[in-house]
């Protein structure tokens, strides 16, 4: 089971740090990442990270300013969002994947968390 959380109401140019935990003692054998979604258009892929944290992957867009991180030991994925825009104002879901697939497709995630929202005001 997912839980995220550490969406919120910020300004544009101010940041956010979204927390994913996770459930259960296998939490290292899980590829995981983040996409996010707008009412009415399709699941955007954010980021995805390695089961170990070595490998990371982000959407072209969002490069240089969100980093995603895990933390094996407590169970938590991390997104820190930066020099956040109104653009970014969406539902942000954590997902895990049980392999090494660690690409955008969301249909290769088999477990997606509720979702929290991320609103960025001009």
């Amino acid at each position: 089971q997912l839980q995220a959380s550490g969406g919120g109401l910020v300004q544009a140019g101010g940041s956010l740090r979204l927390s994913c935990s996770a459930s259960g003692r296998t939490f290292n054998t899980y590829s995981m990442g983040w996409f996010r979604q707008v009412p009415g258009k399709e699941r955007e892929f954010v980021a995805s990270i390695s089961r170990n944290g070595g490998n990371t992957y982000y959407a072209d867009s969002l490069k240089g300013r969100f980093t995603i991180s895990r933390d094996n030991a407590k169970n938590t994925m991390y997104l820190q969002m930066n020099r956040l825009k109104p653009e970014d104002t969406a539902v942000y879901y954590c997902v895990a994947n049980g392999g090494r697939y660690c690409g955008p497709d969301p249909d290769k995630y088999a477990f997606w968390g509720q979702g929290t929202q991320v609103t960025v005001s001009s």
